[in-house]
């Protein structure tokens, strides 16, 4: 395994350990509401504490880009960490035993490493640039289906940008018409590992935040995917609107979203 990558993955186990001690224990611990609907718990920054100081304890002159903690370490450094220790936190507070630890690894704004480990079912992705994507050591690869009929699409809601929702009803309305189901599942970074190792045939999101979906983002194109933004570019790096799915799928995604029939907003 690659060096870097294998720190990762202990990163993510020791915090997984915690997470799995903890899913739905309310009462044991304290839940804040940063705003509205978006919740971080002490189990977050405990997570993220164990998270950065494995990290850093090996990579001393790398940065980390922590959802909790924002830029820790190095800030001048071309090796960047960028993490979420509980993607899928409202699911934890819940006891919904569906959320995972998200580390991805830039070198130079290029993400090089990512793993994203579910606790509670003992799955490990993981991805080195140009090496492939594995799920508990073995190999992975996206879905071949080639049209919407039939298939299974992961989304979410967009609850934190509620003056999307309008236009997202629009698109769900024509999506549902097109394909099998769709799943809403609330952790961006297993729905892009679920793409990435076919139970998804493909997944598309508005808003999220770059701990959210750079080490999934890996993960999913190592496995033969591709990732866009809602016009079929690279810009939702940026603007955390993306679509995902094999080319022939991503291609039919797109054609749904119509992105000339949606607000600016969506691009």
């Amino acid at each position: 395994m690659h060096p870097m990558l294998n720190i990762a993955a202990r990163a993510a186990r020791s915090a997984g350990n915690l997470i799995a001690r903890n899913l739905g224990q309310q009462g044991s611990f304290e839940v804040e509401e940063k705003n509205k609907d978006d919740l971080v718990t002490t189990i977050d920054k405990q997570c993220e504490k164990v998270i950065i100081d494995t990290l850093l304890k090996s990579y001393r002159d790398h940065s980390v880009l922590a959802e909790e903690s924002g830029v820790v370490g190095n800030p001048d450094s071309e090796y960047q960490w960028v993490i979420d220790p509980i993607d899928g936190t409202t699911n934890f507070v819940k006891g919904i035993a569906h959320c995972a630890v998200s580390i991805a690894l830039r070198h130079n704004g290029k993400t090089e490493v990512g793993v994203v480990f579910d606790p509670m079912l003992n799955e490990m992705f993981t991805a080195a640039r140009g090496e492939g994507a594995f799920l508990n050591g073995h190999r992975i690869r996206v879905s071949p289906r080639d049209s919407l009929d039939g298939a299974i699409i992961g989304t979410a809601f967009p609850t934190r940008y509620r003056d999307r929702m309008p236009a997202y009803l629009d698109l769900f309305s024509r999506l549902i018409a097109n394909c099998a189901d769709v799943r809403r599942m609330g952790s961006a970074s297993l729905d892009l590992c679920y793409v990435a190792c076919g139970r998804f045939d493909g997944y598309l999101e508005q808003g999220l935040k770059p701990w959210d979906f750079a080490a999934g983002d890996l993960i999913l194109r190592e496995a033969g995917g591709i990732v866009s933004d809602f016009m079929g570019e690279t810009g939702y790096v940026k603007s955390g609107n993306l679509v995902s799915g094999n080319p022939k799928m991503l291609r039919a995604l797109l054609k749904i979203c119509d992105v000339q029939n949606l607000p600016a907003i969506l691009k």
